[in-house]
Formats: structure tokens, C-alpha cells, sequence
């Protein structure tokens, strides 16, 4: 009779089920404070693919479903952080520098560790890719190694090491003072203007760089209708304005303008009317708040989109996805027609939007294929970064010719989560099997030893050089770590303690793809020396 570790290795669809079920249960125990959120499918299915290997079973999830996983996991994570990404890069190389850097010199230090503790090369290359949890680092260094199963035993000695010490540094920084996310909030506040130098409403947006916009405008005479007024219509003296924007900023607005008035024109809805329309008609998605041209149809605009649970200051080259929720002001007597024109139906929130995802994952699986010719044979980036990368350009495009690239928030997060645990099921079941044997050969121990003077050096360095040079908010630095370490457990476990802020998902894209290329480059040298 079997054992249920049979029937488990017998119906790995429902392997992958028990082991969700299991690190969602894990999940929710806090250990010294600490609740590990969906990275405890990673424990789970570790110890529960080791318990079996005990038995003589060897459990499997099949490779197709975890490469699946994490590609689903990579690609949205990639279209959720696009629209913000590309804002960050021009400010970011540094941080790509920094990382880069860090990983080079930690390959130095692989190499000195391994000597000390009577390692060769071959192993010491394995070790590295392993404390950095990266396996193209691990492909890459068997292939050029002279023994390419020494590599291997290093890889799965070190790789718990690396996912738990990186993910208590994650941890320490969430848990600094001010870490976790308090969100810049949009408000608006009506402004009687005092200066006589002629100003714009598009000047005044860009004064302060796109943050504030303005909504509503009534001119000098008290009968004189509140507008929505163009970018090229004037603001003069006596004038009342809407200014919307991040609310630790509208006073220095109120200040540079004139005062804030008693005169709340928001509250007087007889011309203008305002409400959240969702984003649900297909032909506008992907398009810009200015291409929506609501101001030359309805003589309307859009103040704010609030994504997910967050809301930003609309602007004329503001990309709208799927589900987006505006705050449309409009006549009263043409509110009904912007709803239609705007779809306003729920549906937008949760709409997938197959063909976009199906071409999204294609070209990204296709760039992971692109072979990268270096001294000594090159490598190819692989499935997860090259996905990353076209979740990244398609997020930030919105639509390709008539296929929708973008999609609903609430989908995006959905499928990243579903990605992500399958991805962690498959990885801890894989390490499982054969952690026990490596731990128990002759230069398990030694080996162990180096991953973690690898990885506590790795994240030591990180967290150093990015909150001190960099001077990076402590929420930036957990995605920076988990980004440069390639790890979507520890991304799990930040996105899940930050409530999914999007700056986290941009920090971890920032860094992902110049680690992943760096470990890479490193591991194949450090298995040819």
C-alpha cells in the first residue's frame, strides 16, 4: 500500500496544490515578529520534498510548471512597475552601478573564501551562484567548469542559505523606523490668485514637474462659470483655481499663487460635476489622458487615476491601463456621455487580456533566448529577465499597434501572486530532494560556510551602499535586495508587508536585470580560472 508521499509523487498537480496549501498556512506564523507571507510555500515545499527524499520518495513538480510560474510572476511584475520604471532609470544608473560593482567584488571574495576552506574552483563557482540563488548562474558555471557536477553540489548546499539570510536583511530594513510605506496623499484646494505676472495652467504643471495639476477655474467676476480650462488658458489676478496634487505640496502651491480661499468651487456642483468612472472601453486603453481628448468632446478632464490603491495626479502623457479608476470633472449635463465614451464598467478591473499577456510572455521568452557572446562562450539571459525586460517596455507602452499590452492592476497582482507561489513550489521541491545528500558529503559544511560569508557579505553591502550612498528610503532598499538577489520569495515577502507598493516592484526591476547578467558573467569566470 502506498505511502501518501506516493500518491503525491504520482499526481504532481495535486503536489502543487497541498504545497500552496501548506505555505499559505505557514504563511500566517509569525516567528519573532516576522510573518513570511506567500515566501513560506518556498519552506514548505523544501521540507516536505526533503521528508520525502528521507522515505526513498522523490517528489517532482514538473519544470515546465515552475519555468510557467515564474515567468507569469516576472512579466507582471514587469507591467505593473513599467509606467514608473523608465521615470526611475534616469536617476537609478547609479544604483545599477552599485550592484554591478558589488557583485564583481563578492566574486573576489568567493574566490579567497574558497581557497581557505580548501575548495576548488568548480565548487566555489557553484557556491556563489547559489548564495545568490541565481540558476543561469549555475548553467553558466557548469558549462564552463572542468567538473560540471561540482558546481551543482555547491549551488544546493548554499541556496537556502541565500534565500533565508537575505531574507531576514529584507526584513531588518522594513523594520527600521519609517520603513514602511506611508502614501504621498492627493488632495486639492482652491486658490485665489494674487500675482499679475501672466501664467498658464500647462506652465504652472511643469513648474513643478507634472506633480500638481489644475481642475477648475473661475475667472475675476462672481457670475463668470467655473470652467475646465485648457494647458494654454491664462490664470490671471482674482482668479479662483482647483489645484490638485500630493497635499505636503499644495500649500507651497497656495503660497506661490496668492492664498487659499474661502470660496470652495469644488462643493458648487451647478457647472461642473465630478465622479470615478473606470477605464473599461478596450479602444482607449494604452492611449494618454491627452489622447482621450475629453476636454475638445465633453469640455472634460481627468484630475486623478487611482491604480490598485494608489492615487496619481493626472497629466496629458499619463498612460491609462485597464480598470484604471478616473476622476473625471465634466458639465453636469455631459457626465453620462463621458461614462459611456470611458466604458465605466467593473469588468475593466479584473479583465486579463489574453492576447496582450500571450505576446508579452512570447517576446520576452524569445529575448531570453538571445545568446550574449562573452570570453569564454557567452550565455544567454534566460526566461525570467527576458521576460522582466518585455513586461517592463510593454507596461510602459500600453498597447502595441491594436493589441492591449497593459492590463487591470487587480489582474496583474493576481496573476503575479498565482506565478509566484507555483515558481516557489517548484524551486523548494527541486533543492529539497538533494539538499540532504550535499549537506552530508565531505565538503558540505565548508561549503555551507562560504555561502553564507557570501550572502551576509552580499547583503551587508547592499543595504550600506544603497541607504548610505545612495540615500535610498529603507522601502527601496528591501526591493533593491530582493532584485539583486533574483529571489521572487523575498519580493513576496516585501510586496506582501508593504501592501504591493509599486515602488518596491520599480526597486526590484531597477536591479534585477544587471544582477542577473553580472552573476552570470561571474560564475563563468570564476568556473574557468
Amino acid at each position: 500500500m502506498g505511502t501518501p508521499f506516493t500518491l503525491l509523487a504520482d499526481s504532481p498537480v495535486l503536489l502543487l496544490a497541498v504545497l500552496l496549501a501548506l505555505g499559505a498556512a505557514v504563511g500566517h506564523v509569525r516567528v519573532l515578529g516576522v510573518r513570511l507571507g506567500p515566501s513560506a510555500v518556498l519552506f514548505a515545499a523544501l521540507a516536505v520534498s526533503a521528508w520525502a527524499a528521507a522515505t526513498g520518495v522523490d517528489l517532482e513538480v514538473p519544470e515546465v510548471i515552475g519555468t510557467f510560474g515564474l515567468v507569469l510572476f516576472t512579466y507582471t511584475v514587469g507591467v505593473v512597475a513599467g509606467t514608473h520604471f523608465f521615470a526611475s532609470l534616469r536617476r537609478g544608473w547609479p544604483t545599477l552601478l552599485l550592484v554591478a560593482v558589488g557583485l564583481a567584488v563578492l566574486g573576489g571574495i568567493a574566490v579567497l573564501g574558497g581557497r581557505l576552506l580548501g575548495l576548488g574552483l568548480d565548487t566555489v563557482a557553484g557556491a556563489y551562484a547559489g548564495a545568490l540563488t541565481n540558476t543561469p548562474a549555475l548553467a553558466a558555471a557548469s558549462a564552463r567548469a572542468a567538473d560540471p557536477a561540482a558546481p551543482t553540489v555547491g549551488y544546493s548546499i548554499t541556496y537556502l542559505g541565500g534565500v533565508v539570510v537575505m531574507l531576514f536583511a529584507a526584513a531588518w530594513a522594513l523594520r527600521r523606523p519609517g520603513a514602511l510605506p506611508r502614501r504621498a496623499e492627493i488632495g486639492h484646494v482652491t486658490v485665489r490668485v494674487e500675482v499679475d505676472e501672466p501664467l498658464t495652467v500647462a506652465a504652472l504643471a511643469a513648474e513643478h514637474h507634472g506633480r500638481v495639476g489644475v481642475s477648475r477655474l473661475k475667472h475675476a467676476h462672481a457670475v463668470a462659470p467655473t470652467v475646465v480650462p485648457a494647458g494654454d488658458e491664462v490664470i490671471g489676478r482674482n482668479d479662483l483655481v482647483t489645484v490638485v496634487g500630493p497635499r505636503d505640496l499644495l500649500d507651497a502651491v497656495a503660497s506661490r499663487l496668492g492664498h487659499v480661499s474661502s470660496h470652495d468651487i469644488v462643493a458648487d456642483r451647478r457647472d461642473l460635476d465630478f465622479r470615478r468612472v473606470t477605464l473599461s472601453s478596450k479602444p482607449l486603453v494604452g492611449h494618454t489622458v491627452g489622447e482621450l481628448d475629453l476636454g475638445g468632446r465633453f469640455g472634460a478632464t481627468v484630475s486623478r487615476v487611482r491604480r490598485g490603491d494608489v492615487d496619481l495626479v493626472a497629466h496629458d502623457t499619463f498612460v491609462l491601463a485597464m480598470g484604471d479608476r478616473l476622476r473625471v470633472i465634466a458639465p453636469r449635463a455631459r457626465m453620462a456621455e463621458v461614462g459611456r465614451y470611458l466604458g465605466d464598467s467593473d469588468r475593466g478591473l479584473s479583465d486579463i487580456n489574453v492576447g496582450g499577456l500571450a505576446l508579452g510572455l512570447a517576446v520576452g521568452l524569445l529575448l531570453g533566448l538571445v545568446h550574449v557572446p562573452t570570453p569564454g562562450g557567452g550565455f544567454t539571459v534566460g526566461s525570467a529577465a527576458g521576460t522582466l525586460l518585455a513586461g517592463l517596455v510593454f507596461g510602459r507602452l500600453g498597447r502595441v499597434g491594436p493589441v492591449i499590452t497593459s492590463m487591470s492592476h487587480g489582474a496583474a497582482q493576481s496573476l503575479s501572486a498565482l506565478g509566484m507561489v507555483t515558481f516557489l513550489a517548484y524551486a523548494g521541491v527541486r533543492a529539497g530532494r538533494s539538499i540532504a545528500d550535499a549537506l552530508s558529503s565531505d565538503v558540505g559544511w565548508r561549503v555551507a560556510v562560504l555561502g553564507v560569508l557570501l550572502t551576509a557579505s552580499a547583503a551587508a553591502g547592499l543595504l550600506l551602499a544603497l541607504r548610505v550612498l545612495r540615500k535610498a528610503s529603507w522601502l527601496e532598499v528591501a526591493g533593491s535586495v530582493a532584485g539583486a538577489q533574483t529571489q521572487p520569495a523575498i519580493l513576496a515577502y516585501v510586496e506582501d508587508r508593504t501592501g504591493y507598493d509599486t515602488r518596491v516592484g520599480v526597486a526590484y526591476a531597477l536591479v534585477y536585470p544587471v544582477a542577473i547578467i553580472t552573476k552570470i558573467v561571474v560564475a563563468q569566470v570564476l568556473a574557468g580560472l
